[in-house]
């Protein structure tokens, strides 16, 4: 049983990365991230080392702060656009402005030019890239069906930022070995370049998204706020992301500090220190595919916080190089957890309208955070000692993910029920072809009902206000007095008469006892017909079923209700249509 259960792991984690690669826009979208990230960690590389021969630790942790600030402020109030239209659309702005303002800061460093303006630019292309998570992790949903693929496609994306964590460094370590922070600066902005071409390539069919104001940015990042206001598990997720930002911004000023004057390392010591890192990235994330099936993901996300600070706190009490490379690859390890399970339950539980808004919350979080952590780092280290403040700072993250730990595995459980209730609605054809956070929307709205054998769940000429799907038992489809079909398990009906807008077709009465899932007329059209694929699904389905049976005379319309529309004419809109 041990092998079987390890060979189910070992093909669920090949297939994480397979379905990503025949996925062309999948596989786009992935190399995209790839490229931006590994942009975002050389320019880190090579800002902080102009920041540190400009004014050591003290600067380093200023301009660590000055960079996150602006884009922290900036991040909530820009990601509506993200919520507006075509996602890869705004991260092809993104990438090109990165690139834009990455390859002008080379200029000036070759150049010798003013600090300052290295600093501004490092501002700017900060707040853009705060920008592109957000979209970014609110694309990936809408091209997933499922919570397994949305696990899978955050695996793959974490072994991608991964890679990004450990060549960004190195290229950057290499490069300063060879030449100057310019060529840094310059490899970047090609990284970034290359990431708005992906994008620019990438198809697909996303539903349509209903017209949003176009004058007031403030208000629409405020309904991201309040979606996390209205969620306690969303509160949670964030809170712990926002504490591994700080340790994570603390990092930033450790990592150079650690190697020029803890263990010798001299400048492109920093760049092995995270490299590390990112070694430690990538194993965590090929282990981390093999958790994609797992119903643990917010266990796993509060081991991964922990990680995140307790190497970092080894660090100060074994303070040798060996030690220090490998505890920090286990800081690599806790961010592919955090990467996969984070991620992964966010966008299970932030609605779809305003995901990227949630996404652009964490962001800011994460930009405060960074930033925090930054000078937070100086000012300890300046105040307890450099292996003093690796340790006070490494604990806060474990603590917080030990106090959180039954909340999360609660959530756990609220995700599983979830699942239960997407597997149950995709088994019906017409809602196969639903992306995720569509098909949870629907699932979200099921309320259970009951009803005995022999009793009706509705009667011919009723007027339609549910749709139904059967969990267990069976029920006998009747028209004008005898029986035309038998559902079971699996099995939706009730579309007619919300498609059709016109009065049941048929009696449903039970055969035994019934167990079903009702979801509201309202729901089920918005989502339904909101969506090119399911609403050719839904009206071919209809046909189908009225092609079996076609009562002797038609029902009456329900009062007030416009006339049934004609058949087959389904379209992503669904006014006047099936």
């Amino acid at each position: 049983m041990g092998h079987l259960g390890t060979r189910s792991r070992l093909d669920q984690a090949m297939g994480a990365f397979s379905s990503n690669w025949r996925n062309p826009n999948l596989r786009r979208a992935q190399l995209s991230f790839l490229g931006a990230w590994t942009a975002e960690w050389a320019f880190t590389v090579a800002l902080g080392i102009v920041a540190y021969n400009d004014g050591g630790a003290l600067a380093l942790g200023l301009v660590g702060l000055l960079r996150m600030l602006p884009s922290a402020v900036l991040a909530p109030v820009l990601s509506p656009f993200a919520d507006r239209g075509r996602r890869e659309r705004v991260l092809v702005t993104v990438s090109l402005l990165r690139g834009t303002v990455t390859a002008v800061a080379a200029v000036v460093v070759a150049l010798a030019g003013p600090l300052v303006v290295v600093y501004a630019l490092a501002v700017l292309s900060t707040i853009a890239a705060t920008l592109f998570r957000p979209a970014h992790s609110a694309l990936l949903p809408t091209l997933c069906r499922t919570g397994h693929e949305l696990a899978s496609a955050n695996v793959v994306r974490g072994l991608l930022d991964s890679v990004a964590t450990l060549v960004g460094p190195l290229v950057a370590a290499i490069l300063l070995a060879l030449s100057d922070v310019s060529v840094v600066f310059a490899v970047a902005a090609a990284a970034s370049f290359w990431a708005a071409l992906l994008l620019f390539r990438v198809r697909y069919d996303a539903p349509p998204r209903p017209p949003a104001p176009r004058t007031d940015l403030l208000k629409e990042a405020i309904e991201g706020i309040r979606a996390v206001g209205r969620s306690r598990d969303l509160q949670l997720i964030l809170g712990l992301a926002a504490a591994q930002s700080l340790t994570r911004g603390s990092l930033t000023v450790f990592s150079v500090v650690v190697a020029i004057e803890l263990l010798g390392l001299g400048e492109s010591g920093a760049g092995a220190l995270m490299a590390s890192v990112g070694v430690g990235a990538v194993v965590g994330s090929l282990a981390a595919s093999l958790l994609v099936g797992t119903g643990r993901l917010g266990a796993w996300f509060a081991v991964g916080v922990a990680l995140w600070g307790l190497p970092i706190a080894l660090v100060g009490v074994f303070p040798q190089q060996a030690a220090a490379l490998v505890l920090l690859a286990f800081v690599g390890v806790g961010n592919a957890l955090i990467d996969l399970a984070g991620f992964t339950l966010i966008g299970r539980l932030a609605p779809d309208a305003v995901m990227a808004r949630v996404f652009g919350v964490l962001e800011s979080l994460v930009a405060i955070s960074i930033g925090v952590g930054s000078i937070l780092a100086s000012g300890v280290i300046a105040w307890l000692g450099l292996q003093a403040a690796l340790i006070a700072v490494g604990l806060l993250c474990p603590l917080l993910a030990v106090a959180s730990w039954w909340r999360l595995r609660g959530l756990d459980r609220a995700v599983g029920a979830l699942d239960a209730k997407v597997g149950l609605l995709q088994r019906v054809p017409m809602f196969q072809p639903l992306p995720l956070p569509a098909i949870e929307q629907l699932a979200r709205g099921l309320e259970p009902v009951a009803v005995a054998a022999g009793g009706p769940v509705f009667t011919q000429g009723d007027i339609g206000d549910r749709y139904y799907v059967i969990e267990k038992g069976q029920a006998e489809v009747i028209g004008d007095g005898r029986v035309v079909a038998t559902l079971g398990e699996g099995e939706g009906f009730g579309e007619i008469a919300l498609l059709r807008r016109t009065r049941r077709t048929a009696t449903v009465r039970a055969r035994t006892t019934l167990d079903l899932k009702a979801l509201g007329s309202e729901r089920f059209a918005a989502v339904v017909l909101g969506y090119a694929p399911s609403a050719e699904a839904a009206a071919t389905s209809v046909d189908e079923r009225l092609d079996r049976f076609d009562p002797g005379e038609p029902a009456d319309e329900p009062p007030g209700e416009p006339p049934p529309v004609p058949r087959r004419q389904a379209t992503a809109t669904g006014e006047g249509e099936a």
